[in-house]
């Protein structure tokens, strides 16, 4: 199992993670980003017997890494239906912990038949669930101009997406833009060589999150907590970028993604969490410089009231 999960994917923060999760021995807990299996291998190191855990991911390769352990109980879908399907297997409203890491993992980003990552050439893909949906090359081709401009301005922040959507529908009149170097052909003249990476990993990203609808899907996620965490149960969650860390982060302040606190009659703010950590939580130098990949994640705990 070790083998495999340094092959797929290293933890990040994987102690902070437990530390914030406080396990108990005999709890029912929940790792809604499977991926290589290195958070669930912790958490069973800290169960008993009677403790289960249920790992959710969408990827077939993710399944490689499932442990031979009968507390564990591997859940093949988007972490979208968590509701669903502890619903399904009896615990909704007995969950004592739940944990997220939202990082794109190892794996994807280093396999170039996934298309996750502008250093290699491959088909333009870029799906979590490589059995159904579109594809980032569909999104590419197929749609119209406006909505082209909206996902590169609202996923990737880039201030030229109008034009850079208006670049790509011209290029595409032309040929089918089908690969990842064909993109990066289209995007050349964008790229000047002092922010080529920083302007590449903002067009990525935004295609990335409208393929996997990772917004929607996340929004999805953190209110299911609510039915399915059990009072005193927690909430644990690695973000990555600015666009879901805003989400998590007005979530578990106010209980919702606007984070407009409400108040009662006395004025005191009502929230469905408490903030176990009000600073978020990074990596240490030591962490980053063994784990370049974990330099941008921020690590937010709360707990449900």
């Amino acid at each position: 199992m070790e083998e495999i999960e340094s092959r797929y994917h290293v933890p990040v923060m994987l102690r902070e993670c437990m530390d914030g999760l406080r396990i108990c021995p005999s709890g029912i807990y929940v790792d809604v980003t499977f991926g290589g299996g290195g958070h669930s291998r912790e958490i069973l190191r800290s169960l008993n017997e009677e403790g289960r855990l249920y790992g959710f991911d969408q990827d077939r390769d993710a399944e490689r890494n499932i442990p031979a352990d009968p507390r564990f109980v591997f859940v093949r879908g988007n972490f979208r239906y968590l509701r669903n399907f502890m619903r399904y297997y009896g615990v909704c409203g007995e969950v004592d912990g739940v944990l997220a890491d939202l990082g794109v993992s190892s794996h994807h980003l280093d396999d170039k038949e996934r298309g996750f990552s502008f250093r290699f050439d491959g088909a333009l893909d870029m799906r979590m669930n490589a059995r159904e949906g579109r594809t980032a090359a569909d999104i590419v081709n197929e749609y119209p101009e406006e909505a082209l401009a909206d996902v590169f301005f609202l996923y990737g922040e880039l201030k030229m997406a109008r034009k850079l959507a208006s670049v790509l529908v011209r290029a595409r009149g032309e040929r089918r833009i089908e690969t990842i170097g064909d993109l990066l052909e289209v995007l050349s003249p964008f790229t000047g060589k002092d922010k080529e990476k920083k302007f590449l990993a903002q067009v990525f990203q935004a295609l990335r999150i409208e393929v996997n609808d990772e917004m929607r899907a996340l929004r999805e996620m953190l209110e299911a907590t609510l039915r399915v965490l059990r009072p005193g149960g927690r909430l644990v969650v690695i973000t990555y970028h600015s666009l879901e860390d805003r989400l998590v982060k007005n979530f578990l302040r106010a209980g919702n993604f606007e984070g407009k606190s409400e108040r009662d009659f006395f004025g005191n703010t009502s929230s469905p969490f408490r903030l176990v950590n009000n600073k978020v939580i990074v990596p240490s130098d030591e962490e980053v410089e063994r784990n370049p990949r974990s330099r941008s994640a921020k690590l937010r705990i709360a707990e449900k009231l």
